[in-house]
């Protein structure tokens, strides 16, 4: 470490982990003060599994309803729609559950419920003032890491492009980790969601804010990845998998929470909002591409990934060694079943360049740990990753 180093580190959220755990959501409820609870989630959670009675039955009379209404790549009008149910039954707290989605709802929402308006009005970094209206999260997905992170993006569907909130004061106050309640995640969501969780992990190691602290949580969640992502895709059954996965994702969540993310994140958000590529999926395809851009000045970092990884680097060079890493998450990536090519998703050759140029103006990029910041640059990675 260097003797100048500075840094912050921020986590206010409780985590509960445990088979069953959702059960002691009314007590937890209780202890943050919520009497009047809209759970927050999408139709097929409601109408196609049991997951949302049994959060309205954790929940008893404190549950005063279920919003429904989440889509992925949550939206405006999703979230100011969801925030004037949530008034009219005179909501003093929400409990979201589902994937990312459901989570970001839910935080759009808190702000609406507590500084009025749309959630339009409020875009920006840390531009809150104060601690918005109480939020539990429960995920069903083991990827996004949203239940412990300051971040949510919602997308203008209207403009094509995604809208970034990222705020201490929207850090939900409890997140519950039940493996139970993500065995019927599909396996390719699964592995979309995995990804999504390594690739925040492996850009949080390398961000150019990386602390020791957020470094020790990204690796940590790198090791669970490697050992428990192909078996939670195979067998969605296994709770141990499913459960070692959520806890990655989670520690994922808090490291990038407080180093950010990078050029890979930059380029999937532009992908997702321009031809709706699933944000997981989007990371997957890009991250060995990134990580090969970056090797030349963050080899040694890399090389750390890899052996988090499982990969023997022993004898080595640090550049041949990140690329090993690199090589690594590419063979991870087909081995779980996921798309390898931008072509393959949707992504038109020709809109390269565009994609490249509004890449340039996403927040992530400036937390890259090698400059990117560069069109020419930048349409090389989108290059290489089609």
């Amino acid at each position: 470490m260097k003797p100048d180093l500075q840094f912050n580190f921020y986590q206010p959220t409780r985590v509960i982990y445990g088979c069953g755990s959702v059960r002691d959501l009314s007590l937890e409820a209780k202890r943050l003060g919520v009497e009047r609870a809209v759970v927050v989630t999408d139709q097929i959670l409601r109408e196609k599994t049991d997951l949302v009675g049994r959060v309205e039955r954790a929940l008893g009379a404190r549950c005063a309803g279920v919003y429904d209404g989440v889509i992925p790549d949550t939206a405006v009008e999703v979230i100011d729609r969801g925030a004037a149910f949530a008034r009219a039954r005179g909501c003093d707290g929400l409990v979201s559950l589902g994937g990312g989605s459901s989570i970001d709802t839910a935080k759009g929402m808190a702000i609406v419920l507590t500084e009025g308006g749309s959630i339009r009005d409020h875009q920006g970094s840390q531009a809150l003032g104060r601690r918005q209206m109480t939020h539990l999260a429960i995920p069903t997905t083991a990827g996004t890491g949203s239940e412990v992170s300051q971040y949510a993006v919602v997308k203008d569907h209207e403009a094509h492009e995604k809208m970034h909130y990222a705020d201490d004061h929207i850090v939900p106050d409890l997140a519950l980790l039940d493996p139970e309640l993500t065995v019927g995640m599909p396996p390719l969501l699964t592995a979309a969601t995995g990804l999504d969780a390594l690739t925040h992990a492996i850009e949080a190691y390398t961000a150019i804010n990386r602390n020791p602290m957020a470094d020790a949580l990204a690796l940590a969640a790198i090791r669970l990845i490697a050992r428990h992502l192909e078996a939670a895709t195979t067998d969605g059954k296994n709770l141990a998998a499913r459960g070692g996965m959520l806890i990655a994702a989670n520690l994922a969540g808090m490291a990038f929470n407080a180093s950010g993310v990078g050029l890979v994140h930059a380029m999937a958000h532009v992908v997702g909002a321009r031809y709706g590529v699933h944000h997981g999926t989007a990371n997957a395809i890009c991250l060995p591409h990134v990580m090969r851009f970056n090797n030349d000045e963050l080899s040694a970092r890399y090389r750390d990934v890899a052996l988090a990884l499982g990969v023997d680097v022993r004898g080595l060079e640090a550049e041949a060694a990140g690329l090993q890493a690199a090589d690594r998450v590419a063979q991870l990536n087909a081995h779980v079943g996921l798309p390898q090519r931008l072509r393959e998703v949707g992504v038109p050759a020709e809109e390269l360049l565009a994609c490249a140029e509004q890449s340039l103006s996403d927040g992530a990029i400036v937390y890259n740990g090698k400059f990117a910041a560069d069109q020419e640059l930048v349409l090389g990675v989108y290059r290489a990753a089609y």
